[in-house]
């Protein structure tokens, strides 16, 4: 789902798979009124102006995304939206579709098909439109996707960062302070582990520093931390002031010495410190985030903002610290992609429904935690900030912990720009997969990668500002 993205270095799906400001009356004002409705009739349906929306997410997901299109209709009463969607092969179907001259008009994206498509001239350049809708023009810098001066075939549909989350009761039992919520106050790297440490316990209830502890018959680990996943790595490396690749983006850097140290540091989480678990002992198919908190398997796990839904919908008392750091504070945001078909027989109403589709005021994924907001506003302004965050589903320590969080510490993912992702996950992913099973060093299995991950790159695509 567009929620949770697809991240370079791991599968599609992760094992943890993979994003109100007044009433609807008032938020319908803010909305141009569309123009040419039924103006043509080549999508069939008599006056009516028919578009097709694909997207693909969880079951909670459709149902949120069928009441948004829902909410479109009911407005523009010139328009049908014909909701499409695919949970499963949806780069297969969204590439047949495109062969076969019948793409959606408004659809999610993953990033590399995004920029394939639109530089073959596929999508809509939603640049020409910043005039017409300045909100369009004024989301976080970070989530645009740019492919040429003043291109963009999109935005992210939602964002979305990295955090650390907790089971409350956990660290009050090991009489463990719960991780920071504040970037200010961030833990360091050794604090982190200093903390994993007590609240680690084997099937005796002794600790990994204590006498007579078993490795191999763990009851709870301290922390859960994955170093398949590239946006977990990536916010550790720009801590420590190292980066995947050089400024370029055709140098690897990953054997470089501060580099190499992130990710012994997490080989040493579980082979060493024992206080993560391995791949084995995680096991296959392992439960979500909120379940092994609850379950108290885990006690602290890093892992993406849109837990959030899940963790509101259960039963742990949970909690949301921001990552431990090396140097600067740093988070990684993420977020797949939304886009406007070139081909839409309808190509204003196309746009109308890609400004509705994820603005706060119209779909309840924001308010219920599994989406974050694109536009500055819901992080600088009070009043926007509350209409997402004031309820239930978003813990207290939520504002600082995350808002204020993404706002000064958070830096774009590097598979959201760098060229040739695809073909670069390829090589990165079994050489992360030697890093986690503890089968090489970290420096062996990072020195043998470089000159392969060298010859794939490419360099950037563009950045700029709106």
């Amino acid at each position: 789902m567009n929620t949770r993205p697809i991240v370079p270095g791991r599968p599609r799906w992760s094992r943890r798979d993979l994003l109100r400001a007044g009433g609807l009356a008032a938020g319908a004002a803010a909305l141009p009124a569309l123009a040419g409705c039924g103006g043509d009739s080549g999508g069939g349906g008599g006056d009516k102006a028919q578009l097709q929306f694909m997207y693909w997410g969880s079951s909670f997901e459709q149902k949120a995304i069928n009441a948004m299109l829902k909410q479109f209709e009911d407005k523009y009463d010139g328009v049908s939206v014909k909701p499409v969607y695919t949970p499963n092969e949806y780069d297969t179907k969204v590439n047949t579709l495109v062969a076969s001259k019948r793409a959606p008009d408004v659809a999610y994206m993953g990033g590399s098909m995004g920029y394939r498509l639109a530089e073959q001239g596929k999508l809509v350049n939603l640049a020409k439109y910043f005039k017409k809708y300045p909100a369009l023009a004024d989301r976080l810098p970070g989530t645009y996707f740019w492919y040429g001066k003043d291109k963009t075939f999109g935005t992210q549909t939602a964002n979305e960062v990295m955090l650390l989350w907790y089971n409350r009761a956990v660290m009050k039992d090991a009489g463990v302070e719960p991780p920071p919520a504040e970037a200010g106050k961030a833990w360091s790297w050794d604090e982190f582990v200093q903390a994993a440490y007590k609240l680690t316990r084997d099937q005796n209830g002794k600790r990994p520093d204590e006498s007579g502890f078993d490795p191999k018959r763990i009851r709870q680990f301290g922390a859960s931390v994955s170093v398949q996943s590239s946006t977990t790595w990536e916010s550790f490396l720009r801590s420590n002031g190292a980066a995947f690749v050089d400024e370029s983006g055709r140098k690897c850097l990953l054997d470089q010495p501060k580099a190499v140290e992130v990710f012994q540091n997490l080989q040493d989480l579980m082979y060493k410190h024992h206080v993560a678990p391995t791949p084995v002992q995680l096991g296959n198919n392992a439960p979500a985030t909120n379940v092994q908190l609850q379950t108290k398997r885990i006690a602290m796990a890093v892992d993406g903002q849109w837990v959030l839904l899940d963790m509101a919908q259960s039963k742990v008392d949970y909690g949301i610290g921001v990552l431990p750091r090396y140097g600067e504070p740093a988070t990684t945001q993420l977020g797949g992609a939304s886009v406007v078909f070139s081909g839409s027989k309808y190509p204003e109403e196309a746009v109308e429904l890609f400004m509705f589709h994820n603005d706060p005021r119209y779909v309840d994924l924001f308010k219920n935690g599994l989406w974050m907001p694109l536009e500055k506003k819901y992080y600088t302004d009070p009043r926007a900030i509350d209409s997402w965050i004031k309820n239930d589903s978003h813990p207290p320590e939520y504002r600082t912990a995350v808002v204020d969080y993404t706002l000064n510490h958070a830096q774009t993912a590097f598979g959201q720009r760098l060229k040739n992702m695809d073909n670069i996950s390829q090589v990165l992913t079994p050489a992360l997969q030697r890093i986690e099973t503890g089968k090489q060093p970290a420096k062996e299995v990072l020195t043998a990668l470089v000159p392969k991950i060298d010859r794939l790159l490419q360099g950037w695509y563009p950045s700029q500002t709106p």
